[in-house]
């Protein structure tokens, strides 16, 4: 490590980004199970700020596993790399002025802490995707809940492996009783006034 010399004093600095974008830059990171509907919640999210004039990045769980995350597997250790490289990515992208919007299971608080800290608690804003595992199960278009209850997936997250619900998330979703475009008006009216320059 000691030939490692960081240039972030020479870099232009976020705010000077932000004012060029006229936007306020934070993380939106969407947790909740496999199925909850996160994916489907960012994109949508994406698309209205886009609308209102917002330019964002979405960080999708099976976009980074294709890419910069294919050498990580399911264990712990692997799991809390996965966390820890995107929250670092996000950090970056957020300091381009670029809200960055995040959709990851990170089904542990002591790894959306990691997240946290590594980003901010002034830029980071929670989303909980608090939706019933039953249904989850039954939108599982992949098949994953049916293999990890047959044992042919193993550390798969509410089946084999734990997820810990956030307690103190700044947005509660459950897509199971709010429709898509309910729960994205809940979501900007939350998140719009953070984010407006």
């Amino acid at each position: 490590m000691s030939n490692i010399h960081p240039v972030f004093d020479r870099i232009i600095p976020r705010a000077t980004k932000e004012d060029r974008l006229k936007q306020r830059a934070k993380v939106i990171w969407f947790t909740g199970l496999s199925g909850s509907g996160k994916t489907t919640l960012s994109s949508a999210l994406e698309k209205e700020l886009f609308r209102l004039g917002f330019f964002t990045q979405i960080l999708d769980g099976d976009n980074i596993r294709s890419g910069i995350n294919s050498n990580l597997g399911f264990s712990d250790i692997d799991r809390t790399e996965n966390i820890r490289r995107i929250a670092e990515v996000a950090k970056l992208i957020m300091n381009c002025g670029v809200i960055t919007i995040c959709a990851f299971i990170s089904p542990t608080k002591e790894i959306r802490q990691m997240a946290i800290d590594i980003i901010g608690k002034e830029n980071f804003i929670e989303v909980f995707v608090n939706t019933p595992i039953e249904v989850c199960e039954q939108r599982d278009v992949k098949g994953l809940y049916e293999k990890a209850r047959a044992g042919l997936i193993k550390d798969f997250t509410g089946v084999n492996a734990p997820f810990e619900a956030p307690v103190d998330a700044d947005i509660i979703i459950d897509t199971s009783t709010l429709p898509l475009k309910a729960a994205i008006k809940q979501i900007i009216q939350v998140v719009k006034p953070q984010l407006e320059y």
